[in-house]
């Protein structure tokens, strides 16, 4: 099979590509250049009509079909994803602006890994059981729930997308999803990798679209049973308010503000570089990115610095190119929107260190979305821009003189994704990851994952946890069985 991205993409129903009913489209463009690539459908209720009624028909057969043919033909599609990786990779990053080799290195891996780890999972999924002496046996039946709406979000557009995916299929589950209409791309080519694959018709249905018209269709659709969604707290908090009074299931994986707490008994030179990597990794468009650095004052003149100098290196320009750290930002909207938070943090008093503009580079890329690696210090932590989600390469600096200090400052949030500590005090990383509110702590190291734990954050970054027997749990619903021996 030969992948190609025609102008105009198409919506995947019923085993099918096919044009949205309404036959609008919308102008994707590559944000590293500015240019329209290709046309998405702005798809309707009818289309996610036809794809739900489509997944309905699939659901008997594929929810009775053997774990192991779920696994031969997720892990086919693990192969060839991997057997795509480069034009995908290129698709991403087009879609996308970021870097192409991170697309080769991490997002488009992790993908074919999504599949392969839930496609080998669901054959050693257990189900639990509980003797009653000699009385009874409980045992509980995990039982696919039907039709399932999976949203995603554009920072990550396939990784993500097949996160949530990968698990509902797996399940037994058919899956009406809708990836972002800012980078369709991939999914569009996921669409005919699942054909390729064998994938039967209607267990998977991709419908391009807006929001508020095609993510709200598939949310309030009575025949849809669950939602796993991830993107703005704003627009989780709208799902919940549709979802809950219909008693659907929801996971939602939110916004985040990350701290990062760096002492000065830290690994200095491994800190120094992994905390720039996590700092402005995808141009600081991944929801566990730290944007609050926080570091312990008797160091914190000499982190400056050296933080500063490395920054400073950072290579800002064609995603295309090996030399480029930092590509482009995934949309106008959302460029304006960062460079209007610097503003605002201007105004809030911050002393820019450096960044804080926007860049032309020369070239195919001077039309394209860049700003500087922005690094800020002089706010407190109440003020707008340590509160809300810039999704960005923008971080601030605070200093903190005690343990005490560093805990109340990242918890100064109304968000708990994920946290990050840097020391070599064992006892100490125990105690801060206990108190820290966060769905995730990484201690000296950042974005390791194991895709066999619970994911997912606290207060208003979420409800629910993906990844690994989690994500399984949650696309089924369990079933108590009781046998009374007499």
């Amino acid at each position: 099979m030969k992948l190609e991205l025609p102008y105009h993409l198409e919506n995947y129903i019923d085993g099918y590509l096919i044009a949205p009913l309404n036959g609008t489209f919308s102008d994707n463009y590559n944000p590293a250049t500015g240019e329209v690539y290709a046309q998405t459908p702005e798809s309707g209720q009818r289309d996610v009509e036809l794809a739900v009624t489509a997944a309905k028909k699939a659901f008997p057969s594929w929810s009775k079909t053997s774990s192991e043919t779920r696994f031969r033909i997720l892990n086919r599609i693990a192969e060839l994803i991997e057997e795509h990786l480069e034009f995908l990779a290129i698709a991403e990053t087009n879609d996308n602006g970021k870097p192409l080799w991170l697309s080769k290195q991490v997002d488009i891996p992790r993908s074919s890994s999504n599949f392969r780890f839930f496609a080998t999972g669901i054959l050693h999924f257990a189900s639990e059981s509980h003797a009653m002496e000699d009385r009874a046996i409980n045992y509980t039946l995990r039982q696919p729930i039907g039709v399932v709406g999976c949203i995603s979000p554009w920072n990550l557009p396939l990784y993500l997308f097949t996160w949530k995916i990968a698990p509902a299929l797996a399940a037994g589950n058919c899956v009406v999803a809708k990836p972002s209409e800012v980078t369709p791309a991939t999914a569009y080519l996921l669409s005919k990798i699942c054909m390729e694959a064998g994938l039967p018709s209607g267990v998977l249905n991709i419908v391009h679209g807006s929001g508020p018209v095609v993510g709200e269709a598939i949310v309030t659709h009575p025949d849809v049973k669950a939602i796993s969604f991830t993107g703005s707290t704003a627009a989780g908090a709208r799902i919940a308010g549709i979802a809950a009074p219909k008693f659907k299931k929801l996971s939602l994986e939110l916004g985040g503000k990350n701290p990062a707490l760096i002492f000065a008994d830290c690994d200095w030179e491994k800190t120094m570089d992994e905390v720039v990597r996590l700092s402005f990794s995808n141009q600081g468009e991944i929801c566990l990115c730290g944007s609050r650095l926080l570091i312990e004052a008797s160091v914190y003149s000499k982190f400056k610095e050296a933080f500063l100098e490395k920054v400073q290196r950072l290579s800002v320009g064609d995603p295309m190119l090996e030399a480029s750290r930092q590509g482009a930002i995934v949309s106008k909207v959302h460029y304006d929107k960062i460079l209007r938070c610097i503003e605002t943090a201007r105004k809030e008093g911050a002393t820019v260190l450096i960044g804080g503009h926007s860049i032309q580079p020369k070239g195919r890329c001077e039309n394209g979305y860049f700003i500087q690696p922005t690094v800020l210090e002089g706010l407190g932590p109440n003020c707008q821009t340590n509160q809300e989600e810039i999704f960005g390469p923008v971080v601030t600096l605070q200093s903190f003189e005690t343990e005490a200090e560093a805990l109340e400052l990242a918890n100064a949030t109304s968000y708990g994704l994920a946290a990050t500590v840097w020391t070599s005090d064992l006892a100490r990383a125990h105690r801060l990851s206990a108190k820290l509110e966060a769905g995730i702590v990484w201690v000296n190291c950042w974005l390791q994952r194991d895709l066999r734990t619970p994911f997912g954050g606290v207060k208003n970054s979420g409800v629910g946890r993906e990844g690994g027997w989690e994500a399984l749990r949650f696309f089924t619903e369990p079933k108590n069985v009781c046998i009374h021996f007499g």
